[in-house]
């Protein structure tokens, strides 16, 4: 066992690397939210990450190799971050985070619904939606015509919470 681990227990070393209060949050954005810029990040964040915090994640992500960085062809000093396998593959997970904190927990339905629309769309939608972000994410090129997963998710949240705000 490697010394900077306290264990090998595959829950143990999840969490070692996901574990912490912003790093889910972080590849949420970036997935759910396309935000690939700091700046985008940080003005997107509904739960106000500091600039020190968000960038001392994005680096961990980077090292851990959940996330890459790239320098951004249409600025200098932007970097464009970008999902790996290893993070799409957190689908599913952040689906069934989803579907357990609608069942238990005090959500707002903008933000609920595209946990309630992952729910329901089970493993095929996570797939389908895997493989769109790994087109996004990796140029992996879509084999099917399926309309866009996060283009239904994004809509289906801007439409519940333009109801919210005219209620």
């Amino acid at each position: 066992m490697s010394e900077e681990h306290r264990s090998g227990c595959p829950i143990n070393l999840t969490l070692e690397v996901l574990g912490d209060r912003w790093s889910l949050i972080v590849i949420r954005d970036i997935m759910f939210g396309n935000r690939r810029h700091f700046r985008e990040l940080m003005q997107g964040s509904n739960e106000g990450i500091a600039t020190n915090i968000l960038a001392d994640r994005l680096r961990r992500l980077v090292e851990n190799g959940l996330l890459t960085k790239e320098d951004d062809p249409s600025h200098k000093q932007k970097s464009v971050y970008s999902l790996t396998e290893m993070a799409i593959e957190l689908v599913p997970l952040l689906a069934h985070m989803g579907a357990w904190g609608r069942k238990h927990l005090p959500v707002s339905d903008a933000l609920a619904i595209r946990a309630e629309i992952l729910e329901e769309g089970g493993p095929q939608l996570w797939s389908d939606f895997m493989d769109e972000l790994r087109a996004r994410h990796l140029g992996t090129p879509l084999t099917t015509d399926t309309p866009s997963v996060l283009a239904r998710l994004t809509q289906a949240r801007n439409e519940v919470a333009a109801r919210e705000k005219s209620a």
